[in-house]
């Protein structure tokens, strides 16, 4: 910039989160495809509240799932919803897991849990 001055800094959409893998998706107990409406399923609309207008930066992409014919579907959630859903998967994963009753950090799933929780706070 001129006169020595520095551009304030765009907010940027959050990176997506790496470690949302099958095991914690199965944590998080996603819906069935029947049981959500085609805006919950296309990820414009929570996959759990419903609450519409989803965007990268208020979403929590969840992966492509495939129902029982084998369409895929893209559900995301709010962050309010996925941070829940983490938190209470927390509670069910943690005392069950060998490696987070040891070492906590280094269980993939609980560590990506933990974070959907910390990123539900900032929501």
């Amino acid at each position: 910039m001129t006169n020595g001055t520095v551009a304030a800094p765009t907010p940027a959409a959050p990176a997506a989160l790496p470690g949302l893998t099958a095991a914690v998706r199965e944590v998080l107990r996603l819906p069935t495809r029947d049981t959500v409406t085609d805006s919950q399923a296309r990820g414009a609309d929570c996959v759990w509240c419903g609450r519409g207008a989803l965007n990268a930066e208020t979403a929590v992409d969840l992966g492509e799932q495939h129902d029982e014919t084998g369409t895929g579907w893209f559900p995301r959630a709010c962050l309010k919803c996925a941070a829940d859903r983490a938190h209470k998967g927390l509670f069910a994963h943690t005392p069950a897991c060998e490696q987070c009753v040891d070492e906590a950090v280094l269980c993939p799933v609980g560590r990506t849990l933990y974070r959907l929780v910390r990123e539900g706070r900032r929501a």
